[in-house]
């Protein structure tokens, strides 16, 4: 029977190559009573070599680094078998999209708050322990930028998602936000089951389509519960006519 460490501290490794932010990192962790730092690196390879060695829980990782970057290192992160759970820790809010498409526990700007720390951690505590074989293969969450800040977005609070170029607007409750990200490359990371393509430019919540309405002429539209109306494309026509059982 394996050993449960859900209530142990998170093995922790810093990888930042200036040492006084590893050091304002160290002065930060020892005050975070779930974390307990096992090591340091300073680039890359080192952090690799690191986490084969030690087999840490967690990565605070910053994103900007010489030769091997932040991000190439959690793509070779992501291939381990036992991959260590991942915080970016980063001077830069432009590379969150691809942060999260890595499956980073969360993005951490610096200066780093102790408080804001603390509460990327309670969600690294909260994955732990998680099957890699359970996890959901959708998407259940978005991270996008909304001012000085990076807000989480639920996916159920998700209603609709147009394409605007290369990025796609959410909709969520009567706010929406813009998200550097192809409606395409985003329709295939949620759930069929929950959203259906209707048109080259709009993902619909099922939930939310309130009836089929024929216009003529081989037009279709959607009616949602609010009332209004969508033109179905006529490449996704078969698709949400067989959702209705047509």
């Amino acid at each position: 029977m394996a050993e449960d460490t859900s209530d142990q501290p998170l093995r922790t490794l810093i990888v930042d190559d200036e040492p006084l932010a590893v050091e304002r990192m160290q002065v930060i962790c020892a005050k975070l009573k779930d974390l307990a730092v096992v090591g340091t690196a300073s680039d890359g390879a080192c952090a690799l070599r690191l986490v084969e060695a030690l087999k840490p829980d967690l990565v605070l990782l910053d994103m900007t680094m010489p030769e091997m970057d932040g991000l190439a290192v959690a793509r070779k992160l992501a291939r381990l078998e036992q991959r260590p759970a991942v915080i970016f820790v980063t001077a830069h809010d432009h590379f969150a999209v691809e942060a999260f498409d890595l499956d980073a526990v969360d993005y951490v700007l610096k200066p780093v708050a102790p408080d804001r720390l603390g509460r990327a951690i309670e969600r690294a505590m909260a994955r732990r322990g998680e099957a890699v074989a359970a996890a959901s293969e959708w998407l259940t969450e978005l991270w996008v930028p909304h001012r000085s800040e990076l807000l989480r977005i639920e996916i159920a609070q998700v209603s609709r998602i147009d394409a605007e170029r290369d990025y796609v607007r959410l909709h969520v409750a009567d706010r929406n936000y813009l998200l550097l990200q192809t409606i395409a490359g985003l329709e295939k990371r949620l759930d069929p089951a929950e959203f259906i393509r209707i048109h080259r430019s709009t993902i619909l919540r099922r939930e939310h389509i309130h009836g089929l309405r024929h216009d003529g002429l081989g037009v279709w539209s959607v009616e949602l519960d609010d009332g209004e109306a969508l033109r179905i494309g006529r490449t996704y026509l078969p698709k949400v006519k067989a959702m209705a059982g047509r």
